[in-house]
């Protein structure tokens, strides 16, 4: 029996140990191919890596064309054109009125239709004596009698090719518009901004939660390995039949008890450094660690305080945005106001045509046509278009105020929430702290006590379990602390701008 109760403390010890040695403190050039990284090389990873930094800064180069874009309209608008038309059925020319027109009307014909006999005469014959140019010669039209005088005219082939330019000279509406697109730039910017800052808020937290994961494993460990040193104790004393065999099998059962809290914290451990590589952008089977502790947080923990007392929301990207949208609104109500003002454009075109009855192409004679011109556009009445569209602009820019304000009163909330919760956590880590104090030096007392036989097993599984609610408590607060002052510096939106408040998306993340 005793045997078996050997060989079974022999293996317990291995078992979390030998899982649990890679989160040791240890020096990180023990593992060359682990990389450890520090909170700052952390976010540098994300700043180059993550998603939603690299939609956003895509998102900045759209809207940058997009304002390059618009400036076109600004230049001269040129096309070219081409069009080839076939005639089905020519057009009829009459040179005077029909036999059924009145007595003047009528006489008007007859004098027009004298006069151009001579000339009809002299285009027969002359097409009798040149044949080749009988093509080019108007034809009567079908089913007209000689008295109504009407004539085919036009070719069947029409061609024509030419290029054209028009551009605005006094345009103020069109204007106002590009300035608006410069804003929309200003606008993706500052919802660049916006995503590093959550992208930041979200590494912080990914970071902390590894370090509470940390530092929740060094406790558990740490109690495992009590338990483990107290079943030894405990056993030697039952060999020597100076412990009960009660408290034999509770130091043992110490022991299997703590085995499962261990394998649990390493596990938090895994998740959450697979949850900071996947933040940064990082392949999740690169072997990755952390530096520090989370105990390197609370020498600052006053000063941070202080600091979050004094914050202003001049920074925060929402309000900053919402005031954006604010002016973007300003200018499209101009917009629609210069929408009552003329406007001056200038229009140049030179095409060429050609008209035959056939596809010689050799043969054709081509005529240029250009002109270049003023057009001046007067608005008078659109029915009310103008005037319902400067409303409605209005009437976004009411509601714009009324977001912006309701935003800020939210905003305002949360730095409160995010402060009092500092507070708190600050005045928890005090108290924790001193519990700690008192919850070792009566472990050590109980440990003692127990060794000389002076105290029971039960009396130093109470002290332990107080030693290590203490150490959690003592974490936690600093947790809780740190993640309170990562969501109020998102509120606050102090990182990514420069001295000036202008955005600086290369700048420092502090």
């Amino acid at each position: 029996m005793n045997v078996k109760k050997r060989v079974l403390m022999a293996v317990l010890p291995l078992l979390p140990l030998t899982a649990g040695a890679q989160y040791r403190e240890a020096p990180p050039v023990q593992d060359s191919a682990k990389v450890v990284l520090t909170l700052d090389d952390a976010l540098k990873v994300a700043l180059s890596e993550n998603v939603s930094v690299k939609v956003a800064d895509m998102e900045i180069e759209r809207t940058e064309y997009a304002r390059r874009g618009s400036y076109a309209s600004l230049l001269p608008q040129v096309n070219g054109s081409g069009s080839y038309q076939r005639t089905i059925k020519k057009q009829v020319m009459y040179m005077g009125g029909s036999s059924d027109d009145d007595s003047s009307g009528g006489g008007m014909a007859s004098m027009l239709q004298s006069a151009f006999e001579p000339i009809t005469y002299y285009i027969q014959e002359l097409v009798a004596l040149h044949p080749e140019i009988a093509p080019y010669v108007p034809k009567p039209a079908e089913n007209a009698s000689s008295s109504d005088g009407g004539f085919e005219v036009g070719r069947l082939n029409t061609y024509n090719l030419g290029i054209s330019a028009a551009m605005p000279l006094v345009n103020v509406q069109l204007w106002e518009s590009l300035k608006v697109s410069g804003d929309q730039v200003e606008l993706a910017v500052e919802q660049a901004r916006e995503s590093r800052l959550g992208m930041v808020t979200s590494v912080k937290q990914a970071y902390y939660a590894v370090l509470l994961a940390k530092e929740a494993f060094e406790v558990y460990r740490q109690v495992y390995e009590n338990a483990v040193e107290n079943f030894r104790q405990t056993e030697m004393r039952y060999n020597a039949q100076k412990a009960s065999e009660l408290d034999y099998t509770r130091a043992k059962a110490n022991v299997a008890a703590a085995i499962p809290n261990v394998y649990n914290a390493e596990n938090s451990v895994m998740l959450g450094l697979w949850q900071l590589k996947a933040v940064i952008g990082m392949d999740l089977d690169t072997d990755i660690d952390i530096a520090g502790s989370i105990g390197d947080y609370a020498d600052r923990m006053l000063l941070d305080l202080a600091e979050g007392s004094g914050a202003s929301l001049e920074g925060n990207t929402q309000l900053r945005q919402l005031a954006k949208q604010a002016e973007m609104l300003a200018r499209q109500i101009r917009m629609q106001q210069y929408a009552y003002l003329p406007t001056l454009s200038l229009a140049f075109a030179y095409s060429y045509n050609a008209m035959t009855d056939d596809f010689k192409f050799s043969d054709y004679h081509w005529t240029p046509y250009s002109y270049v011109g003023l057009s001046l556009s007067i608005p008078i009445f659109s029915g009310g278009q103008r005037y319902h569209a400067v409303k409605q602009a209005r009437v976004q820019a009411g509601e714009l105020d009324l977001q912006r304000t309701n935003a800020e009163r939210q905003l305002r909330i949360g730095i409160r929430q995010s402060l009092s919760t500092m507070e708190t956590a600050m005045k928890s880590y005090d108290a924790a702290k001193d519990a700690l104090g008192s919850a070792e030096k009566a472990y050590d007392i109980a440990s003692k006590s127990y060794q000389v036989g002076k105290s029971t097993l039960t009396d130093l599984n109470n002290t332990e379990l107080v030693l290590t609610q203490s150490r959690l408590a003592v974490s936690q607060a600093i947790y809780n602390f740190i993640i309170a002052k990562a969501s109020l510096e998102q509120t606050l939106g102090y990182d990514f701008l420069d001295g000036e408040g202008r955005v600086d998306l290369n700048g420092s993340y502090r």
